[in-house]
């Protein structure tokens, strides 16, 4: 079980929010050079899952202003006490009876991978924050018991949607090799692509970049912001 993270210091996270933003401008240059995608802003999300309510100001300190939330009554208690320090995503499950407790906080949904979701987002949509949009999560890489809808799948959802559809996003393997997604990647990019669709939320701490190279416009980064990272020995260590 993942221990909560306390006792965050926003000296650290600064300086890792600004080396990931730093190496997420390089690799989109890096994708634009060999004409793969036009230069675009990619938003750097922290995910919040295991933040304790009491450390999210320091993240606010540090400079992060977009987060993600994993489970609904967690997103309603820390918007409760901290609503104003950030804008708010949904990214984890999204289980459809708790639509209606989501919809008010955040600006995107990024895990709808179904009918009933649709629905319920449909009965509550008076309760939605204007501007409420979606993201479609599709399980590009086929991998067993991981959440998203099958390709085939995509576009029956985009038009029964009550709301914005304004993008896709995946969750693929874990893996140690960052490159081993770049496929996944690709393969959801290519479904947007073909419908219009503008966001891409993809990459985590794990293989972010390699996300970015492919299009990303959303990455979700956790533990790379959290925790104190090896820093290059100077001529006076």
């Amino acid at each position: 079980m993942v221990e909560l993270i306390t006792g965050l210091r926003a000296d650290t996270v600064r300086a890792n929010l600004e080396e990931v933003r730093e190496e997420i401008a390089r690799a989109v240059s890096r994708s634009a050079a060999v004409g793969e995608h036009a230069r675009r802003e990619v938003e750097v999300l922290a995910a919040t899952k295991y933040v304790s309510i009491d450390d999210l100001p320091v993240l606010a300190e540090a400079g992060v202003r977009l987060v993600g939330e994993n489970r609904a009554q967690d997103l309603q208690a820390k918007v409760a006490a901290h609503g104003d320090l950030f804008e708010w995503d949904f990214i984890g499950a999204l289980q459809s009876r708790r639509v209606r407790l989501i919809v008010p906080h955040v600006r995107l949904i990024h895990s709808v991978a179904s009918e009933s979701a649709l629905r319920e987002l449909a009965r509550h949509r008076d309760r939605a924050r204007p501007g409420l949009a979606i993201l479609i999560e599709v399980n590009v890489s086929g991998e067993p018991g991981k959440a998203g809808i099958v390709p085939a799948a995509l576009d029956d959802l985009i038009a029964g949607s009550p709301v914005p559809v304004a993008g896709l996003a995946t969750m693929p393997p874990l893996t140690t090799e960052p490159d081993l997604n770049r496929p996944w990647f690709a393969a959801l990019r290519a479904l947007a692509r073909d419908r219009g669709l503008e966001h891409l939320s993809m990459g985590t701490s794990q293989d972010y970049l390699v996300a970015v190279e492919e299009g990303a416009t959303i990455v979700r980064i956790g533990t790379r912001l959290y925790h104190e990272q090896p820093r290059p020995a100077t001529a006076n260590d």
